[in-house]
């Protein structure tokens, strides 16, 4: 471990302890908060390193995996910051060297946390990558990302036989011929120097998106946008000090980065896993009881199961709920509330962003809102015609206060990245709109958001009311082909337990939707189906949209006409 605290260090914990003494005072905190701008930093050296030397997390977990079967590993900030030590100076050896890139591909295990710290000690560029990736989109990773190593599980190194480039392969677990075996990065010396100064601004990040839309972009983040930015991160859930954080999210995809490393760290709190092969709300509870879970965040489809679940089995919920990755719908904040007296706090970010508008603690929570802007965030919503502010518009950062937490640009892609930062604004590609107190509500994509009738169409919006029924599981609404509105709402719906997809549910839903739309966003086509989803678990409206374009109804398809009796 490095000794001594940096310039940068002092600026950011300044900045960091300004956020947890403002913690519920969201005005002032916004009003005063200024991101720190080191020249130099290293968030491994500058800041872990040091928080780990610190008497009070001598004996605090810095890291809590709980298995299936319920084995548990548990590791203090100053074990991991040795253990990432011997892995930096043994990668190093290896050949890893300042600015290479690594592609990194574990589960929640150990060994991914000392990789990621190990790697930024180095100066290395991580490529996240999910474990669930297969051959081609590996062999794009490492042909797009110029990878120069690889750090996977040993039960995906075949994935890598026919993967081109030449690239140093370290495999993790069981010994697998022509690959270095990471268990011997344990007897390197437990003393790291670093090989020079990091640059705030050089690249630690290589993250490939979701590709809901398109072939995935390579999204570029420095040494400070996520691990400084995340201080927004750490505001919106809450954090503090000593609290055993657990976030649903899988390894390789940003929210994982956002909340199982940087911002728990950043409040020196316990980052907390329990892995399981298939999800089951009790046993998930009972392992939140038991370990002392005091904060929790999960994605909206992890949050729509659990209340199918007795939420009541959980005797002592967590303090904090916090929900991302998709917009959370009233029904389910409502249901959480009501058992376990807490109020799920929605929160907007991107990959290309640590979160950039929330609900934060100790705030009003307007239905349906997902906040206001984060301290160190002015956001504008910005109409896409007229270049103007608007009351509703694209969600727009403005870059004459550039936040810490946005991305560099897209890697090797000038003109994505332009487009993204042109017109003095970082550009989301998502609509929402802004009440009189500066809370914003989400609409959708800007490419999700449809005219039926010449009226505009919020997707979320409809779902929102779906999802109050209690047949719908999920649901997805896209644009259907209509010959006199042009395009019609279409709802493609998963069933919760006990409904049978059959013309009874489908009148059932749709004589719910005339009672609670009004006209013009009625849905007036439905189908029962598995939705598509990126490996990350959003759902791939665009691909719905192109089975409207097929041409013939298909036979599973519902229509509001096939049901007159509904009509008044």
């Amino acid at each position: 471990m490095s000794n001594g605290a940096s310039a940068g260090h002092r600026t950011f914990r300044e900045a960091r302890d300004y956020l947890l003494a403002h913690r519920e005072d969201y005005d002032t905190a916004y009003r005063d908060f200024a991101w720190p701008r080191p020249a130099e930093f290293n968030w491994a050296l500058d800041w872990f390193d040091v928080v780990a030397r610190d008497p009070a997390n001598a004996q605090r977990y810095a890291l809590w995996i709980v298995e299936e079967d319920g084995t548990e590993n548990r590791w203090t900030y100053p074990e991991m910051a040795q253990r990432s030590d011997r892995v930096a100076n043994w990668l190093r050896r290896l050949g890893v060297t300042r600015g290479d890139r690594l592609i990194l591909m574990l589960g929640n295990q150990g060994e991914l946390w000392e990789t990621i710290l190990a790697a930024i000690k180095l100066g290395a560029v991580i490529i996240p990558a999910s474990t669930l990736l297969g051959p081609a989109d590996l062999a794009d990773r490492v042909a797009r990302g110029h990878a120069r190593h690889v750090v996977v599980r040993s039960a995906d190194a075949e994935k890598f036989a026919g993967v081109e480039g030449d690239y140093t392969r370290i495999a993790v677990g069981e010994p697998v011929p022509g690959w270095h075996a990471y268990s011997t990065a344990y007897a390197e010396p437990a003393e790291f120097a670093p090989a020079g100064v990091t640059a705030a601004a050089d690249p630690l990040l290589l993250y490939f998106t979701s590709g809901t839309t398109a072939q995935p972009k390579l999204v570029q983040h420095t040494q400070v946008s996520y691990p400084v930015g995340h201080l927004s991160t750490m505001y919106w859930i809450g954090l503090e000090p000593g609290d055993v954080h657990l976030n649903i999210s899988s390894p390789g995809w940003a929210k994982h980065a956002w909340s199982n490393v940087f911002a728990p760290w950043n409040a020196e709190a316990t980052v907390f896993l329990y892995n399981y092969t298939r999800f089951d709300a009790a046993a998930l509870m009972a392992q939140m009881d038991r370990c002392g879970v005091t904060s929790f965040c999960a994605p909206p489809t992890v949050w729509r199961m659990l209340i199918q679940a007795d939420l009541g089995a959980l005797r002592t919920p967590p303090r904090k709920v916090v929900g991302a990755g998709e917009p959370l719908n009233p029904e389910v904040i409502e249901q959480v509330e009501k058992a376990w007296g807490r109020t799920i706090r929605d929160g907007f970010g991107q990959t290309e962003s640590s979160v950039q508008i929330a609900n934060t603690p100790g705030q009003d929570v307007v239905p349906g809102s997902m906040g206001r802007p984060l301290p160190g965030f002015v956001v504008a919503l910005v109409d896409p015609v007229s270049g103007e502010r608007a009351q509703e518009g694209e969600i727009c950062l403005d870059l004459e206060h550039r936040p810490v937490g946005l991305m560099a640009g897209y890697a090797d892609d000038d003109e994505r990245t332009s487009a993204a930062f042109s017109g003095g604004y970082y550009h989301t590609g998502d609509v929402g709109s802004i009440d009189e107190r500066g809370y914003l509500t989400y609409i959708g994509r800007t490419d999700d958001v449809f005219k039926a009738s010449d009226y505009r169409i919020s997707p979320f919006e409809l779902e929102s009311v779906l999802l109050e029924h209690e047949a719908v599981a999920e649901a997805a609404v896209v644009p259907a082909p209509d010959p006199i509105r042009l395009a019609v709402p279409k709802a493609y719906v998963v069933l919760a337990v006990g409904h049978e997809p059959d013309a009874a549910t489908a009148r059932a839903i749709f004589a719910y939707a005339r009672e609670h739309l009004a006209p013009y966003k009625r849905i007036r086509r439905l189908q029962f189906a598995e939705l598509p989803k990126t490996i990350s678990g959003k759902i791939r409206r665009v691909e719905l949209r192109g089975r409207e374009h097929e041409g013939q109804r298909p036979a599973e398809e519902f229509r509001e006409d096939d049901f007159p009796d509904l009509k008044s």
